[in-house]
């Protein structure tokens, strides 16, 4: 967040509503957005907007209730999202500095479907990662790239591949007993395997497959793009080398996105 706040301080007006690769989400939405759920996680009350009826990226519940901390200060100024930014940083530096809840302690989740308790490990976890993959939204729009290789990209990392077993098996629909090598270089590098079992059941891990199905080779950036739905992957298809079944690799990027 602190990086966020240097990043954006800056920035001229017109800076502000350049368009990021979030549908619909200027810079100034994606910061609103973060300040917001900052807000909501000190206990400040959700506004109370009514949202237009022609915001054509709203396309359910779920982003309906994120829209409304982006569309109340949709109007706002720079320096009225700098302050805010700031002042939020302040009483979140506070809140957590002064927490005496323990990692595995149940907090609110936050979010408008599913569990309504999370444990705190978990939920500051979600928290890192959202605001470090905006962070690189707002750098990639206003082309001043930084910190992909910071804790919170290591921490992004973590969370992108809890979802890869799913696209893998379940999406892309590699058949039984196939394994899925993933080959990622550049600020954040691993490797990775995507093993299928007799069940179809997928599983993740470091050890490398002697003969996979399939093998993606690809930047990290390419990845977090491709992970988080911000690239199609006929867009970037000049920096994914694949190997191997091309009809499972194809489905593989289709389904690559494991985030909303």
């Amino acid at each position: 967040m602190e990086a966020i706040s240097e990043l954006v301080t800056p920035l001229s007006e017109g800076e502000w509503n350049r368009a990021t690769e979030c549908p619909g989400w200027s810079v100034r939405d994606v910061v609103s957005h973060l300040i917001g759920m900052e807000c909501e996680l000190l206990g400040d009350p959700r506004p109370i907007h009514s949202l237009p009826r022609d915001i054509y990226h709203v396309r359910d519940e779920i982003s309906r209730h994120m829209e409304i901390q982006v569309d109340v200060r949709r109007h706002h100024t720079g320096p009225e999202m700098t302050s805010e930014l700031e002042y939020t940083l302040i009483r979140r530096s506070r809140q957590l500095r002064n927490e005496k809840k323990g990692p595995q302690d149940e907090v609110p989740s936050l979010l408008p479907f599913g569990p309504k308790k999370i444990t705190l490990e978990r939920q500051l976890m979600l928290r890192a990662f959202d605001v470090w993959v905006h962070e690189q939204d707002l750098r990639r729009a206003l082309d001043k790239p930084g910190n992909l290789d910071s804790p919170g990209a290591h921490v992004a990392r973590d969370v992108l591949l809890d979802g890869l077993p799913k696209v893998v098996a379940k999406d892309a629909g590699a058949p039984p007993e196939s394994a899925v090598a993933f080959d990622v270089s550049g600020p954040v590098e691993f490797m990775r395997t995507v093993r299928v079992d007799k069940q179809g059941k997928g599983a993740v891990d470091e050890s490398p497959s002697l003969g996979p199905a399939v093998t993606l080779s690809l930047d990290w950036e390419t990845y977090l793009r491709l992970a988080c739905g911000r690239a199609r992957h006929d867009a970037v298809a000049d920096r994914v080398k694949t190997d191997g079944d091309t009809e499972l690799a194809d489905a593989i990027l289709r389904h690559f996105a494991v985030t909303p």
